[in-house]
């Protein structure tokens, strides 16, 4: 299992931008009809979405940050 290295505001800022990145790639850049920046977008979106869901970023990890301490 992931070891939670993420405090609550931290979970709650990538919750909020993970979602939005995900509503914009959806509405402005053409997700649904493929356009590169609207893919790479909602994948990023995503990964900020799974990173708030289970409290632990494998980056943070890699470099020794912890911010639920």
């Amino acid at each position: 299992m992931l070891a939670k290295n993420e405090s609550a505001v931290d979970r709650i800022v990538r919750l909020v931008v993970g979602g939005g990145l995900l509503v914009v790639s959806l509405t402005s850049f053409g997700l649904a009809s493929a356009k590169p920046l609207g893919i790479v977008l909602a994948v990023l979106g995503a990964i900020l979405l799974f990173t708030a869901a289970t409290g632990s970023c494998l980056l943070y990890k890699l470099f020794g940050f912890n911010t639920a301490k």
